[in-house]
């Protein structure tokens, strides 16, 4: 059990991020201040346009100028926005038409690095306007101007250089420890409930037999190198590298392709939006939900794979440590968790109440991709008194894929015998 006192304090420090709200919309106030600046600058530069005293180097730096605005205003909507909602509050954007697509990839990194290109910016069209205007600035002027703008530009090249290794670095360690948490997973600890695993056999109907023409998923673009991509791959715990073009499309009697290709995109986890496959066992789901998995890192998402039991084992082995909420907590760096298998094996209540909290913390906060071989109305049957409340939320922003046929498995052995 939680010491108390500790928590209270912990929960009572956390609190002290709403001291940070001022600083933002203090610069909603600067943001104003630039807002005045742009038309003042606009209305100058008509005035001297319609009065005929506008030279075509003054319009050049004028446009210059307001374009220089522009950006710093953008800058500081990304600082705003993307700071307040890391640091201080969810803004509750998901599913909103206008959601900024930066906004599930805003951090650090790319805060310095835009900032430090804005910087570079504002010194080219200083730079640029002491060149126009180099009869009336002195050599000495001129040379350190371009000096300083030089070592913004050195400082921006070596911020965007360091920014790829940073992260690859980051993936690195998040692979060391999700193995060492899956490696972890696999011993029982004493004290917690304990749960039957079901044997590993992975869904993966490979792509064997003629298929039909079906759209095939749109290719996710890449925004970030190959090499940063694969870290997510192998940290995320796939047991096997599974794409959406190598599954059977033909083994399944129906299941909703178009539903499948559009969730290839992976825009459901920037959305926050849950994935479900249900549907009888070797159709394909673990295939499936592994390939979005793919496409999720290819996106430049974090991803953890594991099947529910051990999913249990993870977070019985975090309440019996009293570290079960800063287990959650930390769950949040992987905008999306795969559950596999739910429905093999029925749970205990507290072990219930373990994937209740899970489900709960997730909610609106980051994407799960859930697999199971009976529906929703029939959870009861794995999770007890638990299942409407875990149903509720998991369905209310979720794509459900029903997949219907025999087990891929079984029809490649009795293919076997038969011959």
């Amino acid at each position: 059990m939680q010491n108390t006192p500790t928590t209270t304090l912990g929960y009572a420090l956390f609190a002290t991020r709403w001291l940070q709200a001022p600083l933002y919309f203090g610069l909603v106030a600067a943001q104003g201040v630039y807002v005045y600046k742009f038309f003042k600058e606009l209305w100058t530069l008509i005035l001297m346009c319609v009065s005929g005293h506008a030279t075509e180097t003054y319009v050049m730096l004028a446009v210059l100028k307001l374009v220089d605005v522009v950006m710093i205003a953008n800058l500081l909507i990304m600082v705003i926005v993307g700071g307040y909602e890391t640091f201080v509050s969810r803004i509750g954007l998901q599913g909103h038409r206008d959601q900024p697509e930066w906004l599930s990839h805003v951090n650090s990194n790319v805060l310095k690095v835009k900032l430090a290109t804005a910087i570079v910016g504002i010194s080219s069209v200083h730079l640029l306007q002491m060149f126009v205007d180099v009869h009336h600035t002195s050599h000495h002027a001129l040379m350190w101007g371009t000096v300083i703008h030089m070592a913004f530009i050195a400082s921006a090249a070596i911020l965007a250089y360091m920014s790829g290794p940073m992260a690859a670095q980051s993936d690195r360690g998040h692979a060391d420890r999700g193995h060492a948490d899956r490696g972890h997973a696999d011993r029982e600890p004493a004290g917690h409930p304990q749960v039957t695993r079901p044997q590993p056999g992975q869904e993966t109907p490979a792509a064997t037999l003629p298929r039909p023409r079906q759209p095939e998923p749109e290719p996710v673009s890449l925004s970030e190198p190959d090499a940063d991509a694969e870290a997510r791959i192998r940290a995320a715990g796939f047991p096997a590298r599974k794409l959406l073009e190598d599954f059977d499309q033909q083994h399944p009697r129906g299941f909703d392709r178009e539903t499948v290709a559009r969730l290839g995109k992976a825009d459901f986890v920037a959305a926050r939006r849950n994935v479900l496959f249900v549907g009888p066992t070797g159709t394909g789901k673990t295939h499936l939900a592994i390939a979005l998995g793919v496409r999720a890192c290819q996106a430049g998402h974090r991803v953890l794979f594991a099947t529910a039991a051990e999913w249990a084992a993870r977070l019985s082995d975090a309440r019996a440590a009293g570290r079960l909420d800063a287990e959650l907590a930390a769950l949040d760096e992987h905008p999306l968790l795969i559950v596999d298998e739910i429905g093999y094996t029925p749970f205990d209540a507290a072990t219930a109440g373990l994937f209740f909290q899970l489900v709960a913390h997730r909610y609106e906060r980051g994407s799960l991709i859930v697999t199971s071989d009976r529906p929703l109305g029939r959870w009861d049957e794995v999770f007890g008194t638990s299942a409407p409340a875990m149903v509720d939320r998991l369905a209310h922003h979720a794509e459900a894929v029903r997949l219907e046929g025999d087990s891929y498995r079984t029809r490649r052995a009795t293919a076997v015998w038969t011959d």
